[in-house]
């Protein structure tokens, strides 16, 4: 049935060339654990891509039943956690999956920095990986107030008004962040449209970015 369905796909779209060259794609030595234990530091990236990817999909699921609203918010989570079917493990992947994703994150960046991989060639990648790195930050900010209980608006406070410390732009950014002077129904609606949104837009570019000038210059090795 799978090959029915592949070879009709493949008739219309001409697929099998882009599979192989997938498929047939060779590993370099030095980032195989098998021939070298060290070569266990370069498995970062796919770490952080496949939290990255357990982040979407269970983020997926959250809005199915998440209502953005202050007078809401909370009760839907409490809900999502005691009422739905593996609400709270699915919950519970996405609150430690964003932790987890800034330190396999924060691991990736060492190596590649202590290894030089940023260097030419690989210039425009490090730059490209490093506002990954602010996407990644800017979700776990956003995502944090979402429940709207008292730690998270706190915590939401602080980092606004850390916010508005920045020169010339400070205040700028905190009207954005707050959409008014207080942080109410509209900072909790503008957090939840960049959390789900715009900044997942940008990390699918950038990740999409970053991807294929991997494929094109290759997995960087030791110095």
């Amino acid at each position: 049935m799978l090959q029915k369905i592949y070879d009709w796909v493949d008739e219309r779209l001409d697929i099998t060339p882009l599979w192989r060259d997938v498929a047939d794609h060779e590993v370099p030595e030095h980032v195989n654990p098998a021939h070298h234990f060290s070569a266990f530091v370069y498995c970062f990236g796919g770490l952080t891509f496949f939290i990255t990817v357990i982040q979407i999909l269970s983020g997926m699921f959250l809005t199915m039943y998440y209502v953005p609203d202050i007078v809401n918010a909370w009760e839907s989570v409490y809900y999502l956690q005691n009422e739905v079917a593996f609400g709270v493990i699915v919950r519970g992947m996405h609150h430690w999956g964003a932790s987890l994703v800034i330190v396999m994150m924060f691991l990736h960046t060492l190596r590649v920095f202590f290894q030089g991989a940023y260097k030419k060639p690989r210039e425009l990648n490090w730059v490209v990986g490093v506002l990954i790195f602010f996407v990644m930050l800017g979700l776990g900010f956003t995502g944090y107030l979402l429940p709207w209980d008292m730690k998270a608006l706190f915590a939401t406070k602080v980092g606004i008004e850390i916010a508005m410390t920045i020169p010339v732009v400070g205040p700028i950014a905190k009207t954005f962040l707050a959409g008014g002077e207080i942080i109410g129904a509209q900072t909790l609606t503008r957090f939840f449209a960049i959390h789900v949104f715009f900044l997942p837009a940008a990390l699918l570019g950038l990740m999409g970015a970053h991807f294929l000038m991997i494929r094109k210059q290759g997995i960087s090795g030791p110095l």
